[in-house]
């Protein structure tokens, strides 16, 4: 696992160059019908994330800012590896690179 950092606000946290910052969706310990899973079953993190903050782009070989391509409120499809942890209190952020997002999830 990568390095963790903790704060104690995620306001306090502005994502530089074209990094983004997420927080994965936290897999259900209960069914619909009410029976509690296994922890082994819970215990991998989703490969889905909503999107919290980006940052304003990374230069490219020119010189000239490329956006990222996604914004704040973004539902994502994050690799199931990289990212660098973030706590703030009990939550957990994680923070990618643009380039390492998967895909963006439209519904």
């Amino acid at each position: 696992m990568a390095a963790q950092a903790t704060f104690k606000s995620i306001k306090s946290l502005v994502p530089l160059l074209d990094r983004v910052l997420v927080q994965r969706f936290k897999p259900e310990t209960k069914t619909a019908t009410g029976i509690f899973l296994p922890t082994s079953a819970t215990s991998n993190p989703l490969p889905e994330a909503t999107v919290i903050a980006v940052g304003p782009g990374a230069p490219n070989k020119d010189g000239v800012i490329v956006p990222t391509t996604v914004k704040a409120g973004d539902r994502v499809l994050l690799p199931g590896w990289g990212g660098n942890a973030i706590k703030v209190g009990e939550e957990e952020y994680f923070l990618f690179k643009d380039s390492e997002i998967l895909a963006k999830i439209k519904e």
